[in-house]
């Protein structure tokens, strides 16, 4: 008969011995069976001894025996660490150097799609180029010609997304060099001229300074936030960056002449309104707008350009506290 199992009173006492005690050694705690289960994949041409030779490691399920269970035991010192995430498919190992490059331009690369591609992405480096000549022209003192060049950036940062997606060229690459270069100059370059120029204009620099380092901080966070958010087609979520230095660059230019303490706050206003959450139309939707409602804007032109300027860019804010109000009224009205 076997021996009945009885706790140890004491690390003195002997362990005792039947059945029942190997049982409990076979299976041990729940810790050592997950481990137990952790093997690695052999390949077809290992001998069976359990040497690995594909450096992974896999999950392998308890063997069925009879009507119970018995786990592989494999040792600490055996269980190898796990191996690095695998390449993605379009990823190229190196065969002599064993390194794994990723090419930038995805798809077939033939001559004609590498010229496009490298189009599309001169598009961006031009971008970024002028508006490092924004911040030179801005502390050289010729503002004007630095808005012009903030707006030229505008202009080809709207044609690099434009020719990728025509040529069929679009990349990982290409989106995270346009969302630098927007960076450096729809945020840097951007706050660097717009400082100059409150400065020149009466504004302290005690207050200029940190209103247009908002600016970049508030651009970088839009941009981050654009990164990552899953894309709408019909509003932006916030004042694109790109739309924000368009306006600041327009003021420079035909912008009206108001107290430096306003112009200072309306850069501030600027540069939250990236950050916003509320909706804001895209340029393609305020396109489709009937007719009669650019009748107002045609008239005002034709008596004041920079005040209908002011209108215009102030009824772009407010719509998107007015749009996210509505949406926000919708479901209760249809519930």
């Amino acid at each position: 008969m076997a021996r009945v199992w009885r706790r140890r009173r004491s690390a003195d006492t002997p362990r005792p011995a039947g059945r029942r005690w190997a049982r409990l050694r076979r299976s041990g705690s729940r810790a050592t069976q997950v481990i137990a289960r952790v093997t690695r994949r052999r390949s077809p041409a290992s001998s069976g001894t359990g040497d690995l030779t594909t450096g992974t490691v896999v999950l392998a399920g308890p063997r069925r025996t009879g009507r119970r269970f018995s786990v592989r035991s494999r040792s600490v010192e055996q269980i190898a660490p796990l191996s690095p995430a695998m390449p993605p498919l379009a990823a190229r190992p190196d065969p002599e150097s064993g390194v794994v490059t990723i090419p930038l331009l995805p798809g077939e690369r033939t001559p004609v799609r590498r010229l496009q591609f490298a189009l599309a992405n001169g598009c961006t480096v031009a971008s970024l180029m002028l508006g490092m000549a924004a911040v030179f022209l801005a502390i050289a003192g010729d503002l004007r010609l630095a808005a012009i060049a903030l707006l030229a950036c505008v202009v080809f940062d709207g044609c690099d997304g434009g020719l990728a997606r025509k040529f069929g060229v679009a990349s990982p690459f290409g989106a995270q060099m346009d969302s630098l270069a927007d960076l450096s100059s729809f945020g840097v370059a951007a706050g660097i001229v717009t400082y100059q120029w409150l400065v020149t204009e009466g504004a302290a620099p005690v207050l200029a300074a940190p209103t247009c380092a908002l600016v970049a901080v508030c651009a970088a966070i839009r941009l981050a936030r654009f990164n990552v958010s899953p894309k709408n087609g019909r509003y932006f979520c916030g004042v694109p960056t790109t739309m924000v230095a368009a306006v600041l660059a327009l003021n420079i230019v035909i912008g009206p002449e108001l107290p430096p303490n306003v112009l200072v706050a309306g850069v501030a206003v600027y540069a939250v309104a990236m950050v916003t959450s509320f909706p804001y139309a895209k340029l393609a939707s305020v396109g489709r707008l009937p007719l009669w409602l650019w009748v107002v804007p045609a008239i005002g032109v034709m008596i004041s350009v920079p005040f209908t300027f002011v209108a215009v860019v102030a009824g772009y804010l407010l719509s998107g506290p007015l749009l996210w109000v509505r949406q926000r009224h919708r479901p209760a009205l249809a519930a």
